[in-house]
């Protein structure tokens, strides 16, 4: 195919965006993003990332297709979504600065990112575009962002003027802060295999290892020349050559290969279910001394979502947020949601705070959980319990009072549970075996998982098997 043959006007953007790869500038459009100091706030306080990098990436991805790939309808849903996302998150940094996802100009340079990266990505490969296809591009880039109600005057008014914007923008108002650095230099050397490795998943720490190196150099050797400049990040001549080698090459073979396989086009609707917020597998320990096992897996990897060893209001509320991305409540069902789970950080952080920090650590949430079980029959029904009915109700689409096999799957289904294990968990909640889950025994469910001081009942599998 020749350049010539993506300036069509109905294909340039999703051509662009959709060429597969825009993925060698992938990482380095989130280092100018995270560099941004409101989205790195918003990043380090509400994002999980650390916890569930490859849920993250996935839920951008599949918001960017719904976006850019799909029709009106769909992409009118997907704005909807996004806003009611972003109205929950703000605040203040740790230098006291406020920042608020609903900034017009920080949602401006986010979005001016991403078109920057797709003239990056011709431009690396030797191949920059033409000033009239940068014109076409940045007009149909433009309309979207007038869909996402991002005012006209916060955007470069011109294809042109995209160079002074960003470079105007990396060296008066980006900072390199420890989200960054994370980004580049450590995220990938933690992160858990992807499922889809197979066979590969025993090699993935030298994989990691190798790919954390590789992409962590290339990502510095593609930044600006402001960035360069600003922070005095070196740029060797390996990591250089890389670059080279890498876009140059990669340009070269998509050039040959049929479209096909060359561009990712597929919208949201035509494809499975996103995976997202399901919750990892939690280990089930054997034995009579398996509950706070049980409760330190479930600390570990469902409440602790942002990574960091501790629970607080931004865990719970991103807990809330995968569900409801998955669920695509209203924002009216959202909000019943969010006071459900609210109430239950109430109860926790109440118990459970023994320093007064505002957040509950491992130890804390282990301890308080296992005395209040022993002291209080009642004291799940306080807190779990209108969390977990509300979350019945949300996942009852069609509101006949019970979730069927479909319904289920659609609430703890995702990429790193395997459909036995959603066919097996199913079965094992349906107690009565009518094929359909009650409210009643969905409470039981994730009651069990808490109380049960052995692996005997149905709810101890809940959340998967080891």
């Amino acid at each position: 195919m020749t350049n010539s043959s993506r300036t069509a006007p109905d294909l340039a953007l999703r051509r662009t965006l959709g060429e597969r790869r825009i993925g060698l500038v992938a990482w380095r459009l989130l280092v100018l993003q995270i560099a941004h100091p409101a989205v790195a706030a918003g990043m380090g306080r509400y994002s999980t990332y650390r916890a569930h990098p490859w849920r993250r990436i996935e839920h951008t991805m599949d918001s960017g297709s719904r976006l850019f790939f799909a029709g009106p309808e769909e992409r009118k849903l997907e704005i909807a979504r996004l806003e009611r996302t972003h109205r929950r998150i703000h605040g203040a940094d740790e230098a006291g600065r406020p920042y608020s996802a609903e900034d017009p100009e920080v949602r401006a340079w986010v979005m001016v990112t991403l078109y920057e990266a797709m003239t990056a990505m011709h431009a690396l490969s030797g191949a920059p575009l033409a000033a009239t296809e940068q014109d076409l591009l940045y007009t149909q880039f433009k309309e979207v962002c007038a869909d996402l109600g991002i005012p006209e005057e916060v955007l470069p008014p011109t294809a042109a003027d995209v160079p002074a914007y960003v470079d105007r923008t990396v060296r008066d108002v980006l900072e390199y802060g420890d989200q960054v650095h994370y980004m580049l230099h450590e995220m990938l050397r933690e992160a858990p295999a992807p499922r889809r490795l197979g066979l590969l998943r025993p090699a993935w720490p030298l994989l990691r290892a190798v790919t954390a190196r590789a992409l962590s150099a290339l990502t510095v050797a593609d930044l600006p020349p402001a960035w360069h400049e600003r922070f005095g990040t070196p740029r060797p001549r390996t990591a250089a050559a890389l670059s080279w080698t890498a876009h140059r090459g990669l340009r070269l073979v998509m050039d040959r290969l049929p479209e096909h396989l060359r561009y990712r086009e597929r919208s949201a609707a035509d494809r499975p279910s996103t995976p997202g917020p399901s919750p990892r597998r939690v280990p089930r320990a054997r034995g009579a001394g398996s509950r706070p096992a049980r409760l330190e897996a479930f600390f570990r990897q469902v409440l602790d979502q942002t990574g960091d060893g501790r629970v607080d209001t931004a865990d719970l509320q991103a807990m809330v947020h995968n569900v409801c991305w998955r669920l695509e409540l209203p924002a009216e069902r959202e909000d019943v949601l969010y006071a459900a789970f609210g109430t239950w950080w109430t109860q926790l952080c109440a118990g459970m705070d023994g320093d007064g920090d505002g957040a509950v650590d491992c130890a804390e949430f282990v301890s308080a959980m296992s005395a209040g079980l022993d002291r209080d029959p009642a004291y799940l029904e306080r807190g779990l319990g209108p969390a977990m009915r509300a979350l019945f109700a949300a996942a009852d689409a069609d509101g006949s009072g019970y979730l069927c096999a479909d319904e289920y799957r659609v609430l703890f289904g995702g990429s790193r549970v395997h459909p036995f294990e959603l066919n097996q968990g199913f079965r094992e909640l349906d107690a009565d075996s009518d094929g359909r889950i009650s409210e009643d025994e969905f409470v039981t469910a994730f009651t069990d998982f808490f109380t049960a001081r052995t692996d005997t009942t149905a709810g101890t599998a809940l959340l998967g098997r080891a």
